[in-house]
């Protein structure tokens, strides 16, 4: 419920800043000191609020308002979905996470323990910014949170532990033994067909936008790609791309022509196609 609780700050389409830091957020937000800023962190890496510009306050965001509104897709993140939703965020965007979407874009490995996990990781933020300084304590606070993020201990110390956090329904990482994890790979069946039409959509983006082909291979093995942060394998994601003429509208369309295969864009179709696509993933 962080996301709804962070939403419903929001007055006039913004949450004051003063939401998260004056003393009286405690009470509003009946959680701890640092549990209020655990979910502005979440807020806006799950695209539900915006940084804003300087110390202005924050706004929402238009998927946030659709998702979440009291008569929105899902006010209440009970559907699929919106878990779906929060990973492409995380793991495909990156917003804010960047050990999330390390994880689902570099590690390729059948099977990880966090130990292992660690050194590449520290290269990899140190590829990004070689002038920040992170202890290695940092990085094992933040893979340990991100997997357990999937795949939740079956037991805990806190009644806290005991509850599943909200994207471990989607099974996308599982405990082989004791400290060894691997990515379930195949078919998502609670995935929907506009939700991976929406993601298709913002990686695209993401590459550039103008071109109005996208290969293949790139959809199921660029690095931020459908494929790739859902973890589907190549027969998954061509199943997906064969009704996307019917889902869209012949917005996007799938060719297979002379051993070239690829989605087509329309792009006098796409303006409002990524909110139909989300829509649709909660709608049908």
């Amino acid at each position: 419920m962080w996301l709804k609780k962070a939403f419903d700050q929001a007055k006039d389409g913004v949450v004051k800043r003063s939401a998260f830091a004056d003393e009286a957020a405690i009470a509003e937000f009946g959680v701890g000191k640092n549990m209020v800023a655990a979910i502005r962190h979440w807020a806006l890496a799950c695209d539900v609020i915006k940084e804003p510009d300087g110390n202005a306050d924050y706004p929402l965001t238009e998927n946030g308002r659709l998702i979440f509104s009291d008569d929105g897709y899902d006010p209440y993140a009970e559907h699929p979905t919106t878990a779906w939703y929060c990973h492409w965020c995380l793991a495909g965007r990156g917003t804010r996470a960047t050990t999330w979407y390390w994880l689902f874009n570099h590690v390729v490995g059948p099977t990880f323990t966090r130990d292992e996990l660690e050194e590449p990781l520290a290269d990899y933020a140190k590829s990004i910014d070689a002038n920040r300084r992170l202890s290695p304590a940092t990085f094992s606070r933040d893979i340990e949170t991100c997997i357990r993020g999937y795949a939740p201990r079956a037991s805990g110390a806190s009644p806290e532990e005991y509850a599943e956090p909200m994207l471990a329904e989607l099974g996308l990482i599982y405990e082989e033994k004791k400290g060894h994890f691997a990515f379930r790979r195949g078919p998502k069946s609670t995935l929907s067909d506009g939700l991976f039409a929406f993601a298709l959509l913002d990686f695209w983006k993401s590459k550039g936008g103008s071109q109005n082909s996208l290969a293949f291979e790139t959809i199921v093995y660029g690095e931020g790609s459908p494929g790739r942060v859902f973890k589907l394998d190549e027969e998954s994601v061509a199943e997906r791309l064969f009704g996307l003429a019917d889902l869209t509208r012949n917005a996007l369309t799938w060719t297979d022509s002379a051993g070239l295969r690829q989605v087509m864009r329309d792009p006098s179709k796409g303006a409002q196609l990524p909110d139909r696509m989300l829509k649709k993933a909660y709608h049908g």
